[in-house]
């Protein structure tokens, strides 16, 4: 190899390294994440509660603080609550709930990156619930239970806590909201609720503009 080769492998080298290098760094993003929540809520008195499996939307974006380590990250989108509850009153009555709960939601969440691929974020949520129903199954039949939105919290908040790493404009995340509030507001609501409060997983993808 002659020393023109040598000099033209060195600039390629060179080059691929700069590209690399900018390639690498933090930058704050927009996009569009989605996908799947499993959610829960912390009911007493039951011998049985199972996830009300729905669907999660956001639009989001970063603000820097700290250039290329953290960012302000608010998002607003929608998102599905609830669970299915069993229940056995005395060991003679069996039965159970299903609460189904919608809200727009407006978490803001303080985002540190690791590198260009990894973010970490946690911060906290607000939302406002849209619609709510509940369904009755007991050993004597089925019923609707009228408990429509006016029995429940119109607003939500609580704390949330995740990861998301990208693949270039590819997204894929996880998350967990902890709801901070009682969801059930009526004399009728709380018979079946307690102080139930909201509690949803989620595992996202999503693209970046």
């Amino acid at each position: 190899m002659n020393r023109k080769h040598i000099i033209l492998a060195i600039a390629f080298v060179a080059s691929a390294l700069t590209s690399f290098a900018q390639d690498s760094e933090n930058r704050a993003r927009t996009g569009i994440r989605g996908g799947l929540n499993a959610s829960n809520m912390y009911i007493d008195e039951v011998t049985d509660r199972n996830p009300r499996y729905g669907f999660h939307a956001s639009l989001f974006t970063q603000l820097p603080l700290v250039k290329n380590k953290l960012y302000l990250q608010p998002e607003i989108g929608y998102s599905n609550k609830g669970t299915t509850a069993r229940y056995n009153v005395l060991n003679t009555f069996q039965g159970e709930n299903t609460f189904s709960l919608d809200y727009v939601e407006v978490p803001v969440l303080l985002t540190y990156k690791i590198g260009n691929f990894v973010d970490l974020h946690a911060g906290g949520y607000g939302g406002y619930l849209l619609n709510a129903n509940t369904k009755s199954k007991s050993d004597v039949g089925s019923s609707q239970i009228e408990l429509g939105k006016g029995n429940f919290n119109e607003i939500d908040y609580g704390l949330s806590a995740g990861l998301s790493i990208y693949f270039g404009k590819l997204m894929i995340g996880t998350r967990y909201n902890y709801g901070l509030r009682p969801v059930a507001t009526s004399d009728a609501a709380k018979v079946f609720m307690g102080n139930a409060k909201n509690s949803v997983g989620q595992i996202s993808v999503g693209f970046t503009f």
